[in-house]
């Protein structure tokens, strides 16, 4: 996404701080956690799973959503359904059947417009300072960039950058568009 050359790479960070993103997530979770004695995306996965009209997809461990809050056309949250703080708590079997949601979700973008769809994707668990973070959830972000169509992108410019982001659509459209995809590939429907 944004490369010259198109071409899929990933990339690992480790920083000595906390990035803005990821703390003020934190910030957000210990803020519920002492105020409900709960998790925050424990409680909204369950209000997801409940009303489901912003439920992409799911496997026995991991859901896919359209986040309310959802700043690009089909950013999606990847979840873990068990509260778990980061990737290292996973099972052999949770290892499995998240190779087998980001399939799906990945499978569902291409689909969408039948293209190669782009996206940054990134894993947010747990810090690892050595204490306990019973506030965190482990979990994935998608924002991709294709508003309508393969080729009309969403670029964040003006009011967007200095003061707020603008939904193109609602959450509730990109979930139901993103269902609709399937999760077999484009390329394998054609044969």
């Amino acid at each position: 996404m944004g490369a010259s050359n198109p071409h899929p790479h990933c990339q690992i960070w480790a920083n000595a701080s906390l990035p803005d993103e990821p703390a003020k997530e934190q910030a957000s979770l210990l803020e519920y956690r002492a105020r409900h004695h709960s998790c925050l995306l424990c409680d909204y996965l369950k209000v997801e799973s409940e009303r489901g009209d912003r439920l992409v997809c799911e496997n026995e461990a991991f859901a896919v959503v359209v986040p309310y809050w959802a700043v690009w056309p089909f950013e999606t949250l990847v979840l873990s359904k068990r509260h778990l703080a980061s990737m290292d708590q996973l099972t052999a079997s949770e290892c499995d059947l998240l190779g087998g949601i980001l399939k799906q979700i990945t499978t569902r973008y291409d689909n969408l417009f039948e293209v190669p769809f782009p996206y940054s994707m990134g894993f947010h668990q747990s810090p690892t300072d050595m204490t306990p973070h019973e506030e965190c959830h482990f979990h994935a972000h998608y924002y991709p960039p294709l508003l309508r169509s393969a080729t009309v992108q969403k670029f964040m410019v003006g009011y967007e950058m200095m003061a707020t982001p603008q939904r193109d659509l609602t959450p509730e459209s990109a979930a139901l568009r993103l269902r609709d995809a399937s999760d077999v590939h484009y390329r394998d429907r054609k044969s």
